[in-house]
């Protein structure tokens, strides 16, 4: 398969090197659907589709040639020194560089601070390849994920024996089935949606984004997406091993987190809704702090839900073996809080209660006394943040649209002039572009919504037009905004119902090793040129991406020549194509798949 380029410039497109170029795409891209297998042991054959599609006859409108330095179809020079980086040891399998066990438990417990981000100085960053563990399997693949994961995967049964009563996850032979239970919903995650649902709505599209805080293995944003509800789930690297590690197996959005001393990398206004269930999050405590930090978050009119303790104790405080003075204390002050932030309860049923935030700040003017407020001006500025106990004003906002019509609509965040510079002309011409080009990525690899990629990620997600573009039901975008960029766009992308988060790809990612099975990196290297190494950041990719899972770079060419290059000595295969406007275009992309390999390999395995 080739990508076309200017149909007028055809001089010279019969020539033998013409046709010889043609044949080597056709080669690579019968390799790239061999590595692109998918389901146990190193997979089944859907991804070989992508050379049932592959078109290798030689078009009358097809040119390669290029008049920019880095032919998109030329080979790399064969004399070029490449520098190859070894496989690191065994026992950095599951390595989470910024929530290492032995860096955490040297910080104080104090508020959780000792589970929250702390990353290894450059002098201990690892510059080797993460392995994946022996046996590694693709997962399968959407909906069969969300009840099943390889064992392989993540070798660990630890909450298999902590939580065999509860319904969370068994282990099965070969694989570990979630049964879809949880210690809130003995019934399962369906029947306790349901009750949520008779209070909040969840089935018309009106509400879309959610945070679970302490999500366990996150069976509640599983089972949410039927009702077409996208969910971020975080949990801290604790006790209970690889709680993250198996929602993220499972094909569920989770980051590791936990609510401590810092602000969660979410602007302020994003989720349509909240929920805790049995997190054993002190909500009272300091303040209400992290109820404040949670009404940061929720838009105005969003919903929070608190399920477990101490939610109607009377009647329960004997089963959770907890004081009954105490119980009592715990939700009064959770109450307190709740009316000091203006939030309006809903329900209390059982274990179950529901709040709702108030829809805008002249509903809250009886507590306008009794609350401090929060000076900063832009609450949008959270990374490394300390939380401050007051309240953050909600920022004006449209009428709620519901989902899929919010996606394509301009966000109110434009519209009200809140992002300087930023035109609803502007929005409107970026989702068209966007259209364009994953239309041309999908010529190139015809799987990308096949279902074969579950977890996607883009690196600078901008406005999320990459996301609103490859929508589908068979996987679910992580729009990351790079700290460093000039513009505060992740509002507009959480507006349009889809989920991200901020991040410095100066640092390591907060998932663990081998949980994304696609990546996109528009403009990346360019925006960090001056800010840290290139290497480091695609050995973060390395180590985030799955064996034979998929990387789009779209830069400038020199930018990605110098990407291939570091890419080739990382057991990645790439290749260079012209930018789907034509050859004369500076811009690029280039295709990148990792081979499939595992610890003890000592060579690289496509086959």
């Amino acid at each position: 398969m080739a990508t076309k380029g200017n149909p007028g410039d055809n001089r010279n497109n019969k020539g033998p090197m013409s046709i010889f170029i043609v044949f080597a795409l056709c080669g690579f891209f019968y390799i790239l659907g061999l590595w692109q297998r998918s389901g146990f042991g190193k997979g089944d054959s859907i991804a070989v589709e992508i050379t049932k599609h592959t078109d290798c006859t030689v078009l009358s409108d097809l040119n390669y040639e290029t008049h920019h330095d880095g032919d998109a179809g030329t080979d790399d020079n064969p004399n070029e020194q490449v520098k190859e980086f070894k496989p690191c040891d065994d026992r950095f399998i599951d390595y989470t560089p910024c929530h290492d066990q032995a860096r955490a438990m040297t910080f104080p417990r104090e508020n959780m601070n000792y589970r929250e981000r702390h990353c290894a100085p450059e002098e201990e960053k690892l510059h080797c390849l993460i392995a994946a563990p022996r046996g590694y399997a693709t997962p399968f693949p959407w909906p069969k994920s969300r009840d099943y994961v390889p064992y392989a995967n993540a070798p660990y049964k630890s909450l298999t024996v902590e939580k065999a009563v509860q319904n969370w996850i068994q282990y099965e032979g070969n694989v570990f089935r979630f049964p879809g239970g949880g210690t809130q919903f003995p019934q399962g995650a369906d029947a306790y949606i349901n009750q949520l649902a008779a209070v909040i709505p969840l089935d018309n599209g009106m509400v879309r984004t959610a945070l679970d805080t302490g999500c366990g293995v996150a069976s509640w944003g599983a089972y949410l997406f039927k009702k077409n509800v996208i969910a971020m789930s975080i949990a801290p690297r604790d006790s209970h091993e690889a709680q993250v590690q198996f929602a993220l197996e499972r094909g569920v959005p989770a980051i590791i987190g936990v609510l401590g001393t810092i602000m969660l990398p979410f602007p302020s206004g994003s989720f349509d809704m909240a929920h805790c269930s049995r997190c054993l999050i002190q909500w009272g405590a300091n303040g209400g702090l992290y109820m404040k930090e949670v009404d940061r978050v929720l838009r105005p009119g969003g919903y929070w839900i608190l399920s477990g303790p101490p939610i109607n104790w009377k009647n329960n405080f004997q089963a959770w073996q907890r004081p009954e003075d105490e119980l009592k204390e715990e939700q009064r002050q959770i109450e307190d809080t709740a009316k000091l932030l203006c939030w309006e309860k809903k329900h209390e049923k059982g274990e179950i209660a529901i709040w709702r935030k108030a829809l805008s700040n002249d509903e809250c003017s009886e507590q306008e006394t009794q609350r401090t407020i929060c000076e900063s001006a832009n609450s949008d500025d959270v990374w490394y943040k300390k939380m401050e106990n007051c309240v953050t004003p909600a920022k004006p906002s449209g009428s709620w649209k519901p989902f899929p019509e919010r996606l394509n609509a301009v966000p109110s965040r434009i519209t009200s002039g809140s992002i300087p510079g930023v035109s609803a002309e502007l929005f409107e011409e970026d989702n068209r572009l966007w259209k364009k080009h994953v239309n041309a990525y999908r010529r190139v690899n015809k799987i990308i919504d096949s279902g074969r990629y579950r977890n996607v990620m883009d690196m600078n997600a901008g406005f999320g037009g990459f996301a609103a573009a490859i929508d589908s039901p068979k996987l679910w975008v992580m729009n990351v905004a790079p700290t460093i960029s000039e513009k505060a766009s992740l509002g507009v992308v959480f507006e349009r119902g889809l989920i991200g988060i901020y991040h410095d790809w100066c640092e390591a990612f907060s998932t663990y090793p081998r949980t994304y099975d696609l990546i996109h990196a528009n403009g990346v290297f360019t925006l960090y040129k001056n800010a840290c190494n290139a290497e480091d950041i695609l050995l973060e990719m390395d180590r985030i991406l799955r064996p034979e899972g998929a990387v789009i770079f779209r830069d400038q060419v020199g930018v990605l020549k110098q990407v291939k290059r570091i890419a080739k000595g990382m057991r990645w295969n790439t290749k260079m194509v012209d930018h789907e406007d034509g050859p004369l275009i500076s811009e690029k992309v280039l295709y990148a798949v990792k081979r499939y390999w595992v610890a003890g390999d000592n060579t690289t395995s496509s086959g």
